[in-house]
């Protein structure tokens, strides 16, 4: 049974940093792709992040391009994602995500329907 857990989130003021992490579990970490996903009340889920199986190669959403950085621990079936220069808009439940397809830009649309498996997300709250 595949599982995703992501590290607990927290409050941080706007400008700060927060660092999420989610292990797998289940599955062959390195044959998946990953990515980050997050949903705002009322909104609807957003595709931040994605990074290949390998972790050669990465994008990004530009709502978070030049603040957030995705990476992976393979070795340790872990993947992250660093949050820089948070804004009160960053504010949603965070969700790492696997597939088995590429990771491309075009995987972050429609709320991430081509990944196969999700965590069960976690809070992020930013204050200003």
């Amino acid at each position: 049974q595949v599982h995703l857990v992501e590290s607990e989130g927290g409050l941080v003021q706007a400008g700060g940093s927060l660092r999420l992490s989610c292990t797998a579990s289940g599955l062959t970490f390195g044959d998946y792709a990953m990515g980050w996903f997050r949903q705002a009340p009322g909104k609807e889920r957003e595709g931040l992040s994605c990074i290949s199986d390998s972790g050669d190669s990465t994008t990004y959403a530009d709502s978070v391009k030049d603040r957030f950085t995705i990476s992976r621990d393979n070795a340790g079936a872990t993947l992250y994602l660093h949050m820089n220069s948070l804004k009160p808009e960053d504010t949603a439940m965070y969700y790492c995500a696997a597939t088995v397809l590429l990771c491309e830009k075009e995987m972050l649309r429609d709320g991430g329907r081509m990944f196969n498996y999700w965590g069960q997300g976690t809070q992020v709250t930013v204050s200003s």
